[in-house]
């Protein structure tokens, strides 16, 4: 399946004088990998990314395995692995379980122990390509997991802490769970994202918020920021910002299903 959604980003770059080119990266969401289960559209995927020359990385918006087991991470990684390209994870509801095997500590430097490529060390961190600033913000909860997306106190107070430091880079951040539901789910809506939204507003750095959660594709621009969701895996989507240093930027999302 084959669906190409280009829509506007209506953002100003008056403020922004920086000098970056087009880029492409692909999103991966709610995958749920099992290490008991078969799983040939991820090898699929994996063949398809490797033989294109223009992705610049992959990010797993989370939910990345079906139970948070190491036994079950450690297969999701030997798979992610064979990827020609860095990728990133972001943690789900379904990733970590703190009365289990996996707090979101323990989860992350998991990652960084056994990827050697992989620098991130904690739930939310910032990278950076080709001008842009990639911000991860962690809004899953390890004690009672829960499908309502919770993003907490000191995750904001780190948010608003670095976008100040970016005033003149754009800014995508990359999570979970929405802070615009993309459907009438109640249950999977984010725990008071007025107050992620008031901080947000702050800011005029911040271009797209990708995130996954709620088994939809949608796209909406609010306030000036592209709300990005996508729909659990095998589809994923191609993300091409085009032209995201002129007043008129655009991005081109093409929706794909590994098979």
């Amino acid at each position: 399946m084959k669906i190409k959604i280009l829509f506007s980003v209506l953002l100003s770059f008056i403020a922004l004088q920086v000098c970056a080119k087009d880029f492409r990266f692909v999103q991966v969401t709610d995958l749920r990998y099992s290490k008991n289960i078969e799983n040939k559209s991820l090898d699929n995927f994996i063949a398809d990314i490797n033989k294109q020359k223009d992705v610049e990385f992959v990010v797993f918006t989370g939910d990345n395995i079906e139970k948070p087991s190491k036994d079950n991470l450690s297969s999701f990684l030997k798979k992610a692995k064979k990827l020609k390209v860095p990728f990133y994870v972001v943690i789900g509801d379904k990733d970590v379980n703190k009365r289990k095997e996996l707090s979101k500590k323990e989860y992350s430097l998991y990652v960084h122990k056994h990827v050697r490529a992989y620098k991130p060390k904690t739930p939310n961190y910032i990278f950076e390509k080709n001008g842009i600033v990639f911000m991860v913000a962690d809004g899953a909860k390890d004690v009672i997991p829960s499908t309502i997306g919770y993003y907490k106190d000191d995750v904001l107070e780190w948010v608003d802490a670095n976008l100040e430091l970016y005033p003149q880079k754009p800014v995508i951040i990359l999570q979970h769970f929405p802070l615009i539901p993309p459907a009438e789910k109640e249950s999977y809506y984010t725990f008071k994202s007025d107050k992620y939204l008031e901080i947000l507003s702050k800011h005029k750095n911040v271009k797209a918020i990708i995130s996954g959660h709620f088994g939809v594709n949608k796209e909406q621009t609010v306030d000036g920021i592209a709300h990005v969701s996508t729909a659990p895996f095998p589809q994923y989507r191609i993300i091409d910002f085009i032209d995201y240093d002129t007043n008129n930027p655009t991005l081109w999302a093409e929706i794909k299903e590994a098979k």
